[in-house]
């Protein structure tokens, strides 16, 4: 009788496993868009964190205040970044409460 659980929970690992496997290559082939206060920059970036795309609003380069266009951009990036751990706590945590962890 003993066997027969062990084979069903090794099975059921295994599924639960490739479930992970699909949903970590679903949520790293996701994109996610951050955005600084007025939309003045966007930036596109995948579930591995890696930036695929930025754009500055012509009215964010304010050629005497350079620091508040990099405050711009690290909020909108910071902004992105928070949305892609958010989306992988919520994804990927639950195989992490699953295991009893």
């Amino acid at each position: 009788m003993m066997g027969g659980n062990m084979q069903q929970l090794m099975r059921q690992a295994q599924k639960m496993q490739k479930q992970m496997q699909a949903d970590q290559e679903k949520l790293n082939a996701s994109t996610f868009t951050g955005k600084a206060p007025d939309d003045m920059v966007t930036v596109t970036a995948t579930g591995t964190h890696q930036l695929t795309d930025l754009v500055i609003n012509p009215a964010a380069i304010d050629p005497d205040d350079p620091d508040m266009l990099s405050d711009m951009i690290l909020a909108a990036v910071n902004d992105a970044m928070t949305q892609i751990d958010k989306t992988t706590e919520s994804t990927m945590g639950k195989y992490g409460r699953g295991l009893g962890m």
